[in-house]
C-alpha cells in the first residue's frame, strides 16, 4: 500500500513551467506502473504521463512539453511541464499501480494539485 502526495501546483502564465512532485514512500523502486492524469472542471480525468519498468508513455497532450521522471533518492515521481497552455489548466493527479502500465489499473491515488494557466 502506498499514498502518493502531490505538489508543486500553482498559477503561471502562459508560455511558463513548473515541476510536480508526487512522494511515493517506499514504492519509487516499483516495477509497476506509476502516472501522472489531469482533471479539468467539466471534464472527464485523462492520462498525461505514465513509466514503469518496461515503459515511458506520453498521450498528445504532453508530448514535446512534458517529462515524467522519477528521482530514487527522494522516493519522488516528477512531472516537468513546459510551454503551459490555458487548456492545462487542472486538477493534477499522481496514481500507483501494483500492475503494469498496460492494465491502466490504478489502485492508489493522491489529492491533487492545483494548476492554473492564464494569458
Amino acid at each position: 500500500h502506498v499514498q502518493p502526495v502531490e505538489s508543486g501546483g500553482d498559477s503561471v502564465q502562459a508560455g511558463g513551467s513548473l515541476r510536480l512532485s508526487c512522494v511515493v514512500p517506499g514504492y519509487i523502486y516499483t516495477k509497476f506502473c506509476l502516472g501522472w492524469f489531469r482533471q479539468a472542471p467539466g471534464k472527464e480525468r485523462e492520462e498525461i504521463a505514465v513509466i514503469d519498468a518496461d515503459t515511458t508513455r506520453y498521450r498528445d497532450i504532453a508530448k514535446g512539453r512534458f517529462v515524467i521522471f522519477k528521482d530514487y533518492r527522494k522516493e519522488t515521481l516528477y512531472l516537468q511541464m513546459n510551454g503551459l497552455k490555458p487548456e492545462d489548466t487542472a486538477m493534477y493527479y499522481c496514481a500507483a499501480s501494483e500492475e503494469y502500465c498496460a492494465s491502466r489499473q490504478f489502485a492508489y491515488w493522491g489529492q491533487g494539485t492545483q494548476v492554473t494557466v492564464s494569458l
